[in-house]
Order: structure tokens, then sequence, then C-alpha cells
């Protein structure tokens, strides 16, 4: 049984307003110069070993340690992140200690089941047979798109997502291969529908998808995780994802198609065996649909910019370079820095580029 209660005090960059992929994996949409306590995490987590070879777990968050058979299953149930199951990478997952942006903690495009904090309660397995793991899921949603409340109707709104995921060596440098489709089901807007009630209305300027938001739609989408370790210390891994488009984001971000590679490295080659080095590339992109919305002079939650008799919207796909690098001061605290060059921020061609320059530091212990 696992409890992560969580305290946060903050105001996001920009106001979460102005990118596809935003800077800071720690920033959500349900923050405030106040700080805040909340539950984040609190479920039960049941292994049944099956026969095969002993697997050590190490200690880690949400982790206690335990041997485990290569061939179990495993069953999760309570409140957690999706991301905690799914998407998992050694190299680009978490923005407090590797890299900082959304679409390297997982794929932009992913728009999976959370609330506003980036939460949800629900339940997951996994089953594991020596390298293959398959792991599924049902989440709940928002009552409302990017809102904190959840709908507990479990059977009437849901986020389902299943992966497939292959671990491998070549030689002795571990990899894997993961592949990922969700779908999720609650009442949301479609850009066709929002687009045409601008048209008939003449109602630029307005979030017309609160006007159409009336019926349960269907949101899916696939992906592709792959990882690679090149020597014993340096690595590269890959996310690309696309989803339908067709309607409004549910809990994430707006990004219909994302395609990130990063690259990482620690510092044995320096003598610095505990800094770390990273680099990434990433572009996002927007369905024909949202793009009508935004041209016709919808406004959505994130993006900021719609089109307008005094201006228009040059659409790019959104492409984003990061570099961070993290020194181990002392035995358990990092101090980091970060970078990120936008070209086209929030798919826009007339806006940018933006730089944005970041710190940290992490202590754990």
């Amino acid at each position: 049984m696992y409890f992560n209660p969580e305290v946060f005090s903050g105001i996001p960059f920009s106001g979460l307003v102005g990118l596809g992929g935003f800077t800071n994996g720690e920033a959500s949409k349900a923050v405030g110069a106040q700080a805040k306590f909340y539950s984040a995490r609190a479920f039960i987590r049941q292994t049944i070993n099956q026969e095969g070879e002993n697997v050590l777990l190490e200690n880690e968050a949400n982790q206690i340690t335990q041997t485990v058979s290569s061939n179990r299953v495993v069953l999760i149930g309570g409140q957690f992140s999706t991301l905690d199951i799914f998407d998992d990478s050694r190299y680009a997952k978490d923005p407090r200690v590797q890299f900082m942006n959304w679409g390297n903690m997982t794929y932009l495009a992913y728009d999976y089941s959370a609330d506003a904090r980036g939460y949800s309660w629900g339940l997951a397995g996994e089953w594991y047979r020596d390298n293959w793991v398959l792991r599924a899921s049902r989440m709940l949603t928002p009552k409302d798109p990017n809102g904190r409340n959840l709908n507990w109707q479990t059977f009437t709104a849901y986020g389902d997502q299943v992966e497939v995921e292959r671990q491998h060596n070549i030689g002795d440098l571990p990899g894997k291969v993961a592949v990922l489709g969700y779908r999720n089901k609650m009442i949301l807007a479609r850009f066709q529908d929002a687009t045409n009630y601008i048209l008939q209305n003449n109602a630029q300027g307005t979030q017309a998808i609160n006007n159409v938001r009336n019926n349960y739609q269907y949101k899916t989408g696939i992906g592709i995780n792959a990882e690679q370790a090149l020597a014993s210390d340096m690595s590269i891994c890959l996310r690309a994802m696309t989803s339908d488009g067709h309607t409004e984001t549910m809990s994430f971000t707006e990004a219909d198609n994302s395609v990130s590679v990063g690259f990482s490295m620690d510092g044995v080659r320096w003598s610095r065996p505990k800094d770390t080095i990273g680099i990434s590339m990433m572009q996002n992109g927007l369905s024909s649909y949202r793009r009508n919305y935004l041209q016709a002079g919808g406004v959505s939650f994130f993006i900021g910019d719609y089109a307008s008799p005094t201006q228009t919207i040059s659409y790019k796909p959104e492409q984003i370079a990061e570099i961070y690098y993290n020194a181990m001061v002392v035995k358990n605290v990092l101090l980091g820095v970060n970078y990120q060059h936008v070209n086209n921020p929030a798919y826009n061609s007339a806006r940018g580029p933006v730089s944005i320059f970041s710190f940290r530091v992490h202590a754990e212990f």
C-alpha cells in the first residue's frame, strides 16, 4: 500500500498559454501562489508471482525493494497517475531530474486520463512474461475537460489504454520497444461542430467548443516508444504518437501528433559520474480539424492565438530543442540548468522563436 501526500505552490510560466509543449512538467492547471496540500497517490499493488527467474526491484519512489519473478501478474488499484504505469522510460520521464518539457515526460499527443493536477483513480494490470510486458487500465476522466473533479461513472466515461512492451539487449546494452494505444470516452466538443458554430453565429474570438460540448465522443491514439543504451554511460530514446484529432483536449495539452528524440549521457568521461547531460528535439502538430477551428476564430484552452480580422495564424508545426545539465553538488543534492528553444510557439510561425532558461534544485533522502 502506497500513499503520497503532496504540497505545491507556483504560478506556471505564461499562465500555461502559448505553447503546445510546455516547458515544465511540474506545472499543472490547478496551481497558485498559495501552497496547497492534497493526495497525489493512494493505491494498492498486488504482485502474483509465477514460475520464472528472480528479478530484484530496487528501492525507489513508490517501489519498496523486493524480489519478484520474471513471470508475474501485477494488479494496481486506487489513485495514481496513468503515467506511473504506461509509457515508462529510464531516460526521459521525470521532469524533476531529467528533461523538463511535457513532450519529454510522455507523448505530447497522449491525452491520458487525469484531473487538473495529473492524477486519477482507476484499475491497472501488468502481465510480465520474461522480456515481454502487457499492460491495460481503465481510469476515471474529469467531469469537464481539464477539470479537477473526476467522473465516477466509470462505465459511462472512461480512459482506456493498452500497451505491449518488449525488452531486449544488444550485446550487454539494454533497450526496449513499446506500442501504446488509448481510447477515451466522455462529453467532448468536436472541432468541426465548433467551427460550424463560429461561422453560423459570427462568434470569432470565443471558446466556441463550450457551446457544442453536448454529446459523448470517443478519442483514440496510438504511439511507439523506443530506447536503447549506446554504451554504459550514454543512451537514446524516441517517442512518436498520433491521435485522431477530431475532438478537443480532454486532460493534457493541445497536440494531435508528436515525435521526440533524446540523447543523454552520464559524466563518467569528464570524471563527474553523478552528473548528467541531455539533449532532445521534438516536433508537435495539430490536426486539420483543430487548425480549421483556430483559423475560423475559435479560442482554445492553451494555444491562445486565434484568427481575426486583424491577425492570422500561419500554421507550422511547433519545434522545441531542449538541453539540460545536472550537477551533483553534494550527496543526493542536484543542481540543474535547462535551456529550451521554441520555433513556431503554439503552431504559429508569426510567433517566436522563444528562448526559455530554467534552473532547478533537487534533493532526496
